[in-house]
């Protein structure tokens, strides 16, 4: 399959393009951000958003540009949007609390009430959980309740590294969703 071959499928909703696309193009795009940012957790987390959003986006991409310019200027501005996020918690952080302030530090130990809401909100996210595709239900219980690396989920479930971090994404978005909509 070619590249250009690939973008028309994807447009079609095509999965194997899609994990064609990634996998050609992750490489080029995780490089441009570890450059950046020099931390490999947020230079790969910036590189998934990269990749959800350009495939939630991809109609839009118009072909008398590089694919791969497309891309990283999609992965540059998520970059951008991520500092301008930290800058302003920051500086609300800072405008909110004196120096010279005392704070009485509460007890933090989950009261008997607290442990019910516990237990009720993870019964539901269960339920809303279980409203997934099974692909996407086994990569969030791999990930968050069996606590599996990504590189552990991919040996477990025989898929590339990269399609894993992508399914997840996915389903993170998708279980959102499913909750806002009550």
């Amino acid at each position: 399959m070619e590249i250009d071959e690939a973008i028309i499928r994807a447009k079609k909703n095509d999965q194997k393009a899609f994990n064609y696309l990634l996998n050609n193009y992750w490489d080029k795009v995780y490089g441009f951000q570890l450059k950046r940012i020099q931390n490999e957790n947020d230079a790969e987390d910036i590189t998934i958003q990269t990749f959800s959003k350009a495939f939630d986006k991809i109609e839009s991409y118009d072909n008398t540009y590089a694919f791969n310019t497309w891309l990283i200027t999609i992965s540059k501005n998520i970059h951008i949007d991520t500092i301008r996020k930290e800058k302003n918690s920051i500086k609300q952080a800072l405008s909110q609390t004196e120096e010279n302030e005392v704070y009485l530090v509460a007890d933090e130990s989950p009261s008997v009430e607290d442990k019910l809401i516990t237990e009720q909100n993870l019964a539901k996210l269960l339920r809303d959980i279980k409203k997934l595709k099974p692909h996407y239900q086994a990569v969030i219980n791999l990930r968050y309740f069996q606590e599996l690396s990504y590189k552990e989920i991919s040996e477990e479930l025989k898929e590339p590294i990269n399609n894993i971090k992508v399914k997840l994404l996915r389903a993170k978005k998708l279980l959102a969703e499913i909750i806002q909509k009550k």
